[in-house]
């Protein structure tokens, strides 16, 4: 076997770069290694840290487990193509809130492992079979994927020539990266459970934090300042309210442009309608009721610090929007005015316009704009999205699966028994993972195509948890119900969407035009989501006054309208002025991000 490093004739990292990225490897290492040794072999101290993390902790593993490598690359690149569009979801730190002041005091009550748990205890076993195997389905088919994706652009980008011969074969720095971070990642989220994870994702929030600050200040240092960048961007760019409205139907309310052709899927990837319902309970699903981020809120010792680590981590999702959105209309201001002439030639074409080049924003800024030592903290960064991502994905499958089906069909096993059951579940998941690099490389448009699986599998377990909270006569039939329907209208799309995404019709084919499936097809997702979320409404407020009341004295503590006065007595101690001033600073952030962001 040996290495192909052209890459150190045309070096993009230097000795000192990957000095830092040696070091951040050791401290990642040495802290692992630190929490294996503090290990109780219990299912408890695996899975949720024993129940013993710190609001710091929490708030900093919420926001780490968020913000993998593609949320970097995709929000940088959707800066320099789009400008700060995506920001909406961005903002949606207020439903961190939600979570701290809604959810947590009945999550703290039930004292659950999982979500699914969760809905077993306010509806009934099968519910929570059809959650945790939707789950389980939906971080294998967007949270994995997308990782790799996104890592391996990175990889792509900062070490283009670095290949592996191997029996004749040529790896490339897309399999290199990808496989290295994967099995890293999976060999300390295996050994170390949810305390590893919690405790690495500290570190590595430091770390992206301050590389991301470093390429925002560098950038803007070499740009000329931030009214240099109004100037070249323009407000179009600096505009986060016009692409809630579809082209050509300003003043007006309706979705549709040409009613006789239903030309409404097209246009825009932000309708007004969508950002307006969809993005919102894509949202609320996601902060409040998703095992991939709730699972830190539970790992707390009580309501207090669940709270308080929430409204952290709302405070830290705040960062995104200036860390990794304004580096990407940075990068384009860069190539625009010709102060980077590497940028210029990679990002702008003929006509003036970006090219798909600006979906490598950041990694691309990384790579011709940053001195050496600089360039490796922001590596070190961008591998730190990747791992606290993927780590946070590999530890909710390792729970979702041994607490909620093994434990079920062994519920003798012993605690040492469910944690070595927990370990197993990681490696398969690592496996899968590879098995996904492939498919992940050679698909076309894959990574659109994921953001909206989140949006057809989101909105019945919106629907059941949110409802399930504030209407205490739901009961168990509406509940499953209303998850079948709507898992099988977003499965539907998603079969819909498969062929067309992976290129099955080979180039620029699809459906027949005007054909059922090719409306389907080309209906935009989160209108879609909009409807499933209608549906499995409907069909669970319907079943469950069609069928007898929940026995009350069994969801006790579970509802708002079942809450004791003991209960909320302890919720109303768990707080302090402290907590709400925190929450309105956050909000204030929010409000004043939208009022600047207004072109």
């Amino acid at each position: 076997m040996t290495f192909i490093a052209a890459a150190q004739r045309t070096p993009t990292l230097t000795t000192i770069d990957w000095v830092m990225i040696a070091l951040y490897f050791c401290i990642l290492l040495a802290v692992a290694w630190w929490v294996v040794r503090k290990n109780k072999d219990t299912a408890a101290d695996y899975f949720l840290a024993g129940r013993n993390l710190s609001w710091w902790i929490i708030g900093a593993s919420i926001f780490a487990s968020n913000i993998g490598s593609e949320h970097i690359v995709g929000l940088a690149g959707s800066g320099a193509r789009d400008g700060v569009a995506m920001a909406h979801y961005e903002l949606h730190a207020w439903c961190l809130l939600v979570l701290a002041w809604v959810f947590v005091p009945f999550y703290a009550r039930s004292l659950v492992f999982t979500m699914p748990e969760f809905l077993e205890r306010r509806f009934c076993t099968s519910s929570r079979y059809v959650l945790s195997v939707v789950s389980l389905i939906t971080f294998i088919l967007s949270k994995i994927a997308v990782g790799i994706f996104a890592g391996g652009v990175v990889f792509g980008t900062l070490l283009p020539e670095l290949k592996i011969e191997l029996g004749g074969a040529t790896i490339d720095s897309f399999w290199i990266g990808s496989v290295l971070v994967v099995v890293l990642t999976g060999l300390y989220t295996m050994l170390g459970g949810m305390r590893a994870v919690a405790y690495n994702d500290a570190v590595q929030v430091v770390i992206l934090i301050t590389g991301s600050a470093l390429l925002t200040i560098y950038g803007l240092i070499k740009l000329g300042g931030w009214g240099e960048l109004r100037a070249i961007c323009g407000s179009e760019m600096f505009n986060l309210w016009k692409p809630l409205i579809p082209a050509g139907m300003e003043g007006t309310w309706a979705p549709v442009k040409e009613p006789t052709r239903i030309a409404w899927y097209f246009n825009t990837n932000f309708p007004w309608l969508g950002m307006a319902i969809c993005a919102p309970v894509i949202g609320l699903w996601y902060w409040c009721t998703d095992q991939y981020i709730v699972q830190r809120a539970l790992g707390a010792p009580n309501e207090r610090v669940a709270r308080q680590g929430s409204i952290f981590a709302a405070f830290l999702k705040l960062f995104p929007v200036y860390l990794f959105i304004i580096p990407g209309l940075i990068c384009f201001a860069l190539a625009k005015s010709g102060k980077v002439p590497e940028l210029q030639a990679i990002m702008i074409g003929p006509d003036g316009q970006t090219t798909a080049a600006a979906q490598g924003a950041f990694p691309l800024m990384v790579q011709h704009l940053l001195p050496p030592g600089l360039r490796g903290i922001v590596v070190a960064g961008l591998l730190s999205a990747l791992m606290g991502s993927l780590a946070g994905v590999f530890n909710a499958c390792s729970t979702l699966f041994t607490v909620d089906l093994y434990e079920k069909w062994r519920p003798k096993a012993s605690q040492h028994e469910i944690v070595r059951t927990g370990r197993i579940a990681t490696a398969i998941m690592v496996l899968i993972a590879l098995a996904w690099i492939p498919v992940v490389k050679g698909a076309h448009g894959l990574y659109d195509y994921l953001q909206a699986v989140q949006g057809y599998l989101a909105p019945p377990i919106f629907v059941v948890f949110f409802f399930g909270v504030f209407w205490k006569r739901l009961n168990a039939q509406g509940c499953l119900w209303a998850m079948i329907v709507g898992f099988v209208l977003g499965l539907f799309r998603m079969a819909v969407d498969t062929p067309v995404t992976l290129g099955l019709f080979g180039p620029a084919k699809g459906y027949a035009e005007g054909s059922f499936l090719w409306i389907v097809n080309n209906i935009n997702f989160q209108y879609f989501s909009i409807l499933i979320t209608l549906v499995s409404a409907a069909v669970m407020v319907v079943v469950s006054h069609l069928t007898p009341a929940p026995d009350y004295a069994k969801i006790q503590g579970l509802t708002y309208g079942t809450a004791t006065d003991e209960d909320r007595a302890r919720t109303r101690a768990s707080w302090n002025w402290r907590d709400v001033a925190a929450s309105l600073v956050v909000m204030a952030f929010i409000i004043g991000a939208y009022l600047y962001f207004r072109g």
